[in-house]
């Protein structure tokens, strides 16, 4: 009898465990940013940003794996800190942004590498073109916001881009075809 109780009980864990799903998490636009920088011709390393933008992560703690990302944002949201380098930014050299005015990212995949760690694949649209891109993600925290009173969690993320990926090589090598981009993002469960 007890062999049989103890083998409902786990097939009733096991059950409930498969029944699990991912749950829904908004980022937080003021708490969200995507930083970039690159080489100019070897004086200096500029940077830039994306901050307000728009997303969603269906987030499985259990099992993160199951999860998955999606990010969108207009190329004119960008930051750069001078308005001649955001008009060209802006052209047909760079973003191309009025054909191709947003950028976007959705996962295809999530291997988990550690505790707190995982490897985010995804397709990234830039420029009108999509390639397929790795992001290097880490879990800073999950749990009840104090502030909020709801679930809340908080991931960075960090990958490399060429630009001639994406057609938008102007002036290499002169500057770097090398981008480096740093995310650091807050999401709270939605409905709460």
């Amino acid at each position: 009898m007890k062999h049989s109780t103890l083998l409902a009980a786990t097939f009733a864990a096991l059950a409930t465990t498969a029944q699990a799903a991912p749950e829904t998490y908004v980022l937080d636009p003021s708490h969200s940013q995507i930083l970039f920088d690159y080489n100019h011709m070897g004086y200096s390393t500029t940077y830039g940003m994306f901050s307000g933008f728009e997303g969603e992560i269906q987030f499985d703690q259990e099992d993160p794996a199951n999860s998955s990302v999606t990010v969108s944002m207009p190329a004119t949201d960008m930051i750069t800190g001078w308005e001649e380098r955001f008009n060209h930014f802006m052209s047909g050299d760079f973003f191309g942004a009025d054909e191709n005015e947003m950028v976007t990212f959705t996962s295809t995949g999530i291997e988990v590498t550690g505790e707190d760690t995982a490897l985010i694949t995804g397709d990234l649209t830039l420029n009108g073109i999509t390639k397929s891109v790795v992001l290097d993600a880490q879990l800073n925290q999950a749990g009840e916001h104090p502030m909020e009173e709801k679930p809340w969690a908080g991931f960075d993320a960090t990958t490399t881009l060429l630009r001639t990926d994406f057609d938008m090589g102007m002036f290499t090598p002169f500057i770097s075809d090398e981008v480096g981009v740093h995310i650091s993002i807050e999401a709270m469960k939605a409905g709460e």
